[in-house]
């Protein structure tokens, strides 16, 4: 099996830890974009945000669908989103709050 990759075991999203397989079985149940895709099993979500496995995704769909490649709509790009202490922001109101007062001092 020169060249062949086991579905079962190849990732095809590594960031999100996708399997092949399961951008298959996303094929086979109706998806025919890389957001579709994406969708159904988080590929292209991770944080390289699908640089290295939206090209793969879309020949996939592409040679399943039979829509070359280039007519192919692009994935809907979102930045990461980052997860921020609560303290973090409670910090953000109070520097706001002192600022107004120092800026309300100032005009008096």
């Amino acid at each position: 099996m020169h060249g062949a990759r086991d579905p079962e075991t190849t990732q095809a999203c590594r960031c999100e830890e996708v399997l092949l397989a399961e951008v298959i079985a996303a094929i086979a149940t109706g998806a025919v974009s890389v957001d579709d895709v994406k969708r159904r099993t988080r590929a292209g979500m991770g944080a390289c945000q699908g640089i290295f496995c939206v090209p793969t995704i879309a020949a996939i769909i592409a040679q399943a669908t039979g829509v070359p490649i280039e007519r192919l709509a692009p994935m809907t790009a979102r930045p990461p989103v980052r997860p921020i202490l609560l303290v973090a922001l409670a910090a953000l109101g109070e520097r706001d709050t002192n600022d107004r007062q120092d800026r309300e001092g100032d005009a008096q």
